[in-house]
């Protein structure tokens, strides 16, 4: 490779001091405030003839007749008609001074500071993109001879002057040169968009002495620059390429150029980037601020209706139907939530399983059953929350997908449509943490009336509407602790038993030699004392296949009642009840030491931290029940005889529930395992044995089993 001379190279690298070399640029501009203009449409055609032209390079060079390319339209006519009433003048003038200083042999960086001069009164990005266009006048000229002088009469003269024709005959030795302007031209492209795209960064969410904005606003000077300076050195190879220039360089010294300003720009152009990048993420940031904080005003704000709310939550823009109605897999608008109370269910896509999808979809199929009942009068909304900084996979499409398909209420159709604004509310606002499902509640304005309803929906299902915190207030002050309100409706039986004043022993735990035990004493102790009895097995809070398989051992040992339920949907939706039950009251600023339910809650839920069975028995409408854990309650069944007088003066349960008692030791150890929840959990919970504060400990569990 030749070597380039050190007086070229001084030359070329002249200007490099980028301090001395920015005053001087800077000094250069002074633009007009009024007499901004939108240069984007003119940018379009530049990069037309400039993209033309590289499509017909490759051929012209290999001696192959160039195709014709058809009118573009990728741009608006009228705007660029007047956009060129304004600066078809100065682009003319600029095409003028390059051509002439070209062809002088005119100083490069004397040539860019006098374009630069002349374009003094426009904006950075008018300055370079008028430039380009004065650029592609003359070089667009050369490329449309080449083009079609072969077939054009008229053309072929004009080459011919030009000596166009002398030059196509050389192509091969020229292919290098030609070759290394494509790839400044694509590099002095890239850095003008780069800039326009600086300049089109909408201004209200940018400010201008932001260290990204003032970073930016340092390079594109530069950028400008030494894009110019590119032009002047495109425009002296094509001048000397059909032979009217004197004097040139050498052939490899002139690649040469060409490649160095390619490679400065393309270094510029990792500047720019990065710097945009940056810009738009301020931009963003900034976007995404004044988001969240519309949101805060809209919701303290009284609205008609609730419509103004929902666009800013879901989908703010009319481009797209955002939601997905699951009963006619269509795709709809958000008018079909207008004046409704809508239930806003948010998960992510992890913590949410099917069991509670089925719950939640026989629920909504119920209250939809009388359109005209007043339950029906909600809509219910999946929001899935997903983490934006993560890729959205195929296994994520596949597991919304899925998700979605099984709901027959609204959902988003999209979960890229929800902004990091909205998200970041229902965090920071709403404390969703992405473990536990939430269900917020608006009311037919818009109206947060419960941040977390999905407690008051498991309980009480669709008699919880409004669904609102006062209604969740009204709906326990009417309730006692009794077996209705522990079980519900698990058994399709119950209160049919409930009615004829059957007693009734829910159990659970993992032993099955406890459960074989336990079902036939008691059993046996029925048949007895003459007592109707039945027995349900509920097994344990998160069911696994340990549960599924004592529930096959006893329905074919016949030893008890079982939920004949192959999920363990029933199961599950036991203990969530009972969880919920625990949540709703905390929700209620409800405290152990002095709420009953709380107390009876938390006895259940502390069984079934424990490593053996329990027993909870009630008969008919009484509140009275006796509970155990299993093998105490064992031992009050085979200590009937100690018990059964006072059975008779008080009535089997209470003489059961004091032996219990009895059996208390004074040195016990209950657990309480409370699952994780956005709602809060107290610091101090007691013991509903002996009423002293219970240690804290956190677990982490993985249940598979």
């Amino acid at each position: 490779m030749a070597m380039v001379p050190r007086k070229l190279q001084s030359h070329f690298f002249s200007a490099s001091d980028d301090s001395t070399m920015t005053k001087q640029i800077r000094a250069t501009h002074a633009p007009v405030d009024d007499e901004r203009i939108d240069v984007r449409p003119l940018l379009n055609v530049v990069q037309h003839i400039f993209n033309s032209a590289a499509s017909i390079i490759p051929g012209i060079v290999q001696g192959k007749p160039a195709k014709l390319d058809g009118l573009m339209d990728s741009f608006q006519q009228s705007e660029l008609t007047d956009m060129l009433d304004i600066t078809s003048h100065t682009i003319n003038k600029v095409s003028c001074e390059i051509s002439c200083k070209c062809l002088s042999g005119g100083d490069a960086h004397a040539t860019t500071m006098g374009i630069l001069s002349m374009l003094s009164r426009y904006s950075w990005e008018a300055k370079v993109v008028i430039a380009l266009a004065a650029f592609a006048t003359n070089f667009g000229k050369f490329w449309l001879l080449a083009q079609v002088h072969a077939t054009n009469p008229l053309a072929r003269s004009v080459a011919m002057l030009k000596h166009i024709h002398e030059t196509l005959e050389q192509v091969n030795e020229l292919g290098p040169k030609f070759e290394a302007i494509s790839h400044l031209l694509k590099a002095m492209l890239d850095v003008t968009n780069y800039i326009m795209q600086f300049h089109e960064l909408p201004s209200q969410y940018i400010d201008p002495e932001a260290p990204e904005t003032l970073a930016a606003s340092n390079l594109i000077p530069s950028a400008v620059y030494w894009t110019i300076r590119s032009i002047i050195a495109c425009a002296t190879q094509i001048l000397g390429i059909i032979g009217l220039g004197q004097g040139f360089m050498s052939s490899t010294i002139e690649t040469w150029e060409l490649s160095s300003l390619a490679h400065k720009l393309s270094n510029i152009n990792s500047h720019l980037l990065k710097q945009l990048d940056l810009c738009r993420q301020h931009l963003d940031d900034n976007k995404q601020r004044e988001a969240f904080e519309t949101l805060q005003i809209l919701f303290q704000t009284s609205h008609p209706d609730n419509m103004k709310i929902l666009k800013a939550l879901i989908y703010n823009k009319d481009d797209m139907l955002p939601l997905f109605d699951g009963s006619t897999k269509q795709r709809v608008s958000i008018e079909v939530l207008r004046k409704k109370i809508v239930l806003l269910y948010i998960t992510d896509l992890h913590h949410i399983s099917d069991q509670e999808i089925m719950i939640f979809e026989q629920m909504y199929q119920e209250s939809r059953q009388e359109s005209s009942r007043f339950e029906s009068q909600y809509e219910l909304v999946w929001i899935p929350i997903v983490d934006k900084g993560t890729p959205w996979t195929e296994e994520k499409q596949n597991k919304f997908v899925k998700l979605q398909s099984m709901m027959t209420w609204y959902s988003l159709y999209d979960p890229s449509m929800l902004e990091p604004a909205t998200i970041r509310y229902i965090k920071e606002v709403w404390l969703f943490n992405n473990v536990k499902p939430i269900i917020v509640v608006l009311d037919q304005q818009g109206k947060v009336v419960n941040l977390n309803a999905i407690h008051m929906m498991w309980i009480w299902g669709s008699l919880a509407y409004p669904f609102s915190s006062s209604r969740e207030e009204a709906l326990w002050k009417q309730e006692s602790w009794r077996l209705e309100l522990l079980a519900d409706t698990i058994h399709p039986s119950l209160y049919d038993w409930i009615a004829q004043g059957t007693y009734i022993c829910l159990y659970g735990g993992d032993d099955i030699e406890w459960i074989r035990k336990f079902t036939r004493k008691a059993r046996s102790l029925a048949e007895t004392l003459k007592l109707p009895l039945e027995m349900i097995y509920v097994g344990r809070s998160n069911p696994g296949e340990k549960v599924r398989k004592i529930n096959t051992v006893i329905e074919e040992e016949k030893l008890s009642n079982t939920l004949p339920d192959p999920g363990l949907t029933l199961i599950w939706f036991f203990w969530v009840r009972l969880e919920s039950m625990w949540h709703s009251k905390l929700q209620q600023e409800k405290k152990v030491e002095n709420d009953e339910i709380m107390q009876e809650i938390m006895r259940i839920l502390g069984f079934d931290s424990s490593e053996q069975g329990w027993v909870v028995m009630s008969r008919g409408t009484e509140n009275m029940m006796a509970k155990g854990k299993g093998d105490t309650f064992l031992n009050c069944l085979n200590d009937y005889d100690q018990w059964k007088d006072k059975a008779e003066d008080k009535g089997v349960l209470p003489a059961m529930d004091d032996y219990i008692q009895g059996l208390q030791t004074p040195h016990h150890c209950n657990r309480l395992i409370l699952p994780g929840t956005n709602g809060r959990i107290p610091d101090k919970v007691v013991c509903v044995e002996c009423g002293r504060p219970m240690e804290k400990f956190y677990m982490y569990r993985c249940c598979t089993d």
